[in-house]
């Protein structure tokens, strides 16, 4: 399942010295090595001065915000800073690169990045003060990202990060997302798959590390079996009934069907039947409204608890209404992960549930 969203900013190739042919860039591309760096990680590259004044604060807001729905504060992305002259060719082969400066800055730092413009490509900006960024692809390793932010003056900046926080978050989430897939569901459940198709009519794409833990009608739930220390115990769930009215999609009734099916499905020990899963209260769980191929979707990101309060987490949750079936579903993947980050585990069910199909139909096959 692809999510739609709005195309990313104006890529002006001009503005760099720089400037070769398809064909010359992809052989350059072929000679270079890997790029390295894990999912969610990046590397800025920022005068120190600026990283400690309006502009740092204004990109720690965009790069360092916290997910929402979370026990505790977690970073959107992993980022490390760094002086622009102190990046090493080690540093620059990192998947996720963005570097910043404006015009105007006389700082050593800046200096280094700004020297990449020419004259020319200056005036440009200046003539345009709209114009702030420049994405490249593989400009120092293969599979890597280059981001340049830039304006005439910080306030030009500035007043640009603000428009297009949500553009740049999403996309470095988007690209991780498509990195992680890669890995992550090269191989896949085909009983679980079976099981989404025959019960509830839709199609799953479950990493083949998932089990199944609980299916039938109109219901599946996922489990990975072996969770560990450094390995988060993450389930996956899946709910359909039927599209009534709008009421369903307000946020109070979403909860009370959430907590009503893992209420009834969803135990943190199946002989304790009090160990049942519920929402927390305490903490307001955030809602975000979009549409994913054609259907109104909701994510809601949130914690949990069992009924004993012998476990607890962090969910992220996705309802869909498909009109043409008449139909509403709800999935989700929740985590139980005590006292660590639940932001990579978060990103992998995200990854999970939004390649499901919920407009499958057997029409379309096997």
């Amino acid at each position: 399942m692809k999510a739609t969203y709005t195309s990313f900013i104006l890529v002006l190739l001009t503005l760099f010295t720089f400037a070769c042919s398809e064909e010359t860039k992809e052989k350059l591309s072929s000679s270079k090595p890997k790029a390295k760096g894990s999912i969610g990680e990046i590397v800025l590259a920022i005068d120190s001065t600026k990283w400690a004044g309006p502009v740092g604060e204004e990109l720690r807001g965009i790069f360092e915000a916290d997910l929402p729905g979370m026990f505790r504060s977690e970073p959107m992305f992993k980022v490390h800073r760094v002086d622009p002259r102190a990046m090493t060719r080690m540093l620059k082969m990192y998947t996720n690169l963005i570097y910043v400066t404006t015009f105007d800055d006389r700082s050593g730092g800046s200096q280094v990045i700004n020297a990449q413009f020419t004259k020319e490509s200056k005036e440009k900006a200046a003539a345009d003060p709209t114009i702030y960024s420049l994405r490249m692809e593989d400009e120092y390793a293969q599979g890597q990202e280059v981001l340049y932010l830039f304006g005439n003056t910080e306030e030009e900046l500035i007043s640009n990060l603000r428009k297009n926080k949500d553009r740049l978050q999403n996309l470095f989430e988007v690209r991780e997302r498509g990195r992680l897939e890669k890995g992550l569901l090269a191989r896949k459940n085909a009983a679980a798959q079976n099981e989404a198709k025959q019960n509830l009519g839709i199609e799953i794409m479950p990493p083949v590390s998932y089990q199944i833990a609980k299916s039938e009608k109109s219901f599946l739930w996922l489990r990975q079996p072996s969770p560990t220390e450094r390995r988060p115990d993450i389930s996956l769930f899946f709910y359909e009934t039927d599209y009534l009215s709008e009421a369903q999609t307000f946020p109070e009734n979403i909860l009370k069907m959430r907590d009503s099916v893992a209420g009834k499905h969803i135990f943190g020990d199946p002989d304790v039947p009090q160990s049942f899963m519920t929402s927390e209260k305490q903490i307001p769980p955030s809602f975000r409204n979009m549409v994913i191929n054609d259907n109104f979707t909701i994510e809601i990101r949130g914690t949990w608890k069992t009924n004993n309060i012998s476990m607890g987490g962090t969910y992220l949750g996705y309802l869909m209404i498909d009109e043409k079936k008449g139909k509403l579903y709800y999935m989700e993947g929740f985590v139980y992960f005590p006292n660590e980050v639940h932001r990579d585990a978060l990103r992998e069910v995200q990854t999970i549930l939004l390649n499901t199909n919920v407009s499958w139909s057997e029409n379309q096959g096997a």
